[in-house]
């Protein structure tokens, strides 16, 4: 129902009632109220005695919320949404960085450097890309220590498994290992400035080609 919703299945049509729901999808009214409250908490409908339950506009849908952004993603061009949540990284991830720079300890840089060799092992058919890179991001993302960052961890996850397949078709390979080796090395040295730097060209990198292959509308 939720991805239905997000796909514009529902759109310029009235939602089915309770009774409806549990018919089509041949379930009990119950499990349907609850799965129409679900869909109540990520912003996707409300629900109103006498008026039924409507579809919210995408301004109430919560972002945050990797469902919401997966189906989101899963929408005809998503392009502009990978633009959209890039624009996000490069507005958090680089001061995550910058921050792990300065409170990482060295858990948390084993974790970073755990991720980077995965990466490397990638580049030779042993590991996952796309886990590999996840992982060194949201590593990083943990060393910062800072609990709202941290807790972009999922999102970032959930919206990198597109972003990464798209670039990389784009590119025609993976992730660029030494640029990710810069941000660990920086924060190995301490050096928050290094770090921003680095990460911020990383991701910098994935806007640019968005924007080559994809021009944002005027």
């Amino acid at each position: 129902m939720g991805r239905a919703i997000v796909t514009g299945q529902f759109d310029n049509k009235v939602f089915p009632t309770e009774a409806e729901l549990a018919k089509q999808h041949g379930v009990s009214r119950s499990v349907t109220r609850e799965a129409v409250k679900m869909l109540t908490a990520k912003g996707l409908v409300s629900a109103r005695p006498r008026q039924g339950t409507i579809v919210q506009p995408t301004s109430s849908w919560n972002l945050f919320d990797t469902d919401v952004l997966r189906w989101m993603l899963e929408r005809q061009l998503s392009v502009e949404l990978l633009r959209q949540f890039n624009e996000l990284r490069v507005a958090v991830e680089p001061e995550g960085a910058a921050l792990a720079a300065q409170v990482a300890g060295e858990e948390d840089i084993s974790r970073i450097r755990a991720g980077l060799l995965r990466m490397r092992a990638a580049e030779n058919g042993l590991d996952d890309p796309l886990e590999a890179d996840i992982a060194f991001h949201v590593a990083i993302l943990r060393a910062s220590k800072n609990p709202f960052y941290i807790q972009l961890r999922d999102i970032v996850s959930t919206a990198l498994r597109t972003s990464i397949r798209f670039t990389n078709r784009i590119k025609g390979r993976t992730a660029d290992v030494d640029e990710h080796a810069k941000v660990l090395d920086a924060i190995i040295a301490r050096d928050s400035h290094a770090a921003r730097i680095a990460m911020r060209t990383i991701i910098g990198d994935v806007l640019g080609l968005i924007e080559k292959r994809h021009p944002a509308p005027e």
